[in-house]
């Protein structure tokens, strides 16, 4: 660009710059409908059924799965909400075909209010089986539910760059 003009000039160049995938690939952001009750020392899939938006119809909301159908690397994030008063440790975690694949711990609450972890990642899509989950864990001495407020807890992802 030159400057005190608004012209964008691209050096000359074989090959594309961008695809429609680059600018308009799949995103979706899922929130619960209704508390789920996060067990005790081990780790439950959030009940994530409603879609705030889905852009290419990719999120699963039976299965409460993102699936992107075009290959590439993604952002994918979550956050819960435990109010729990005190428990020694709560996570959120990203699943990547059923495995951890990021996780975000916080321990030693005690506060009143509860606890609010949040965890993202940069992670490769094949487009075609891939999928994503958001899980929680707690450590306490019974289960407790996290909030089904969609400010707090939710679930996100959005392609950033195709393969």
């Amino acid at each position: 660009a030159v400057a005190g003009t608004n012209t964008l000039t691209l050096p000359a160049s074989t090959g594309t710059l961008a695809t429609t995938a680059d600018i308009t690939g799949p995103a979706f952001k899922a929130v619960m409908s209704a508390v789920t009750a996060i067990s005790n020392a081990g780790t439950t899939k959030l009940v994530l059924d409603t879609e705030e938006w889905d852009t290419n119809s990719n999120y699963d909301t039976a299965n409460y799965r993102f699936t992107p159908t075009v290959a590439g690397y993604y952002l994918i994030t979550g956050s819960m909400f435990m109010s729990a008063a005190t428990t020694s440790r709560v996570g959120v975690a990203i699943y990547k075909n059923g495995s951890e694949h990021a996780w975000q711990f916080m321990s030693g609450v005690t506060s009143a209010g509860g606890a609010n972890p949040q965890v993202s990642t940069i992670a490769y899509a094949n487009g075609s089986t891939d999928y994503f989950e958001l899980y929680a864990a707690q450590n306490s001495s019974s289960s407790i539910n996290a909030a089904s407020n969609s400010v707090i807890t939710w679930f996100s992802g959005a392609l950033v760059r195709s393969a």
